[in-house]
């Protein structure tokens, strides 16, 4: 069975012309969505990989109408081929089917773990730079060390309760705890 996948990014945008383009494909179904590819949660789309069986091919109008990022498309399509689903893109004239579809799959594959390094090598020398000119990371604590040592001192008092003294600096008791902890 030849199942179809359309999504277009705004409410505004008609996705009649991948409805159109699939059925020419031979989509017996189609699932239809509008939302943004960013998002994670795309319940058609789920709906159209859970429907898929073994021999079936699932057929998209372009690569970005199915995958938020490279990394994420070959993803979907390897789970496609371990499940022994075809995957094809009009657009693209890409066909998993065919040896030629599967090689671009398995470039596509090589330059998303690719790309994934370099992101990741960049991440580290960044907070190494970072770290050498005498930067931590993460965000500032909620308390300078002037409060955690006011807040010290007003919790000698035995009438007064950590609660009282989190709302006198506005945070919750578990950072006024963290801090007593991190600056004793």
């Amino acid at each position: 069975m030849i199942i179809g996948y359309a999504r277009v990014s705004t409410q505004d945008q008609n996705p009649e012309l991948q409805a159109d383009a699939l059925r020419r494909e031979g989509a017996e179904q189609i699932f239809q969505e509008k939302v943004t590819g960013a998002l994670r949660e795309r319940p058609e789309l789920s709906q159209c990989l859970r429907t898929l069986r073994k021999g079936d091919m699932l057929v998209v109008w372009k690569l970005d109408r199915l995958a938020r990022s490279l990394k994420d498309l070959v993803e979907i399509v390897q789970d496609l081929h371990d499940r022994e689903i075809g995957f094809k893109s009009v657009t693209e004239s890409i066909d998993t089917t065919s040896p030629g579809g599967r090689l671009v799959f398995h470039i596509f594959g090589a330059l998303a773990e690719f790309e994934h390094d370099l992101i990741r090598e960049r991440t580290i020398a960044g907070l190494q730079a970072a770290r050498a000119r005498g930067r931590k990371g993460g965000r500032k604590p909620s308390m300078s060390a002037a409060d955690v040592r006011k807040a010290a001192a007003m919790l000698l008092d035995p009438k007064m309760t950590k609660k009282e003294v989190a709302e006198h600096f506005k945070v919750s008791r578990t950072t006024l705890n963290a801090s007593l902890i991190r600056n004793s």
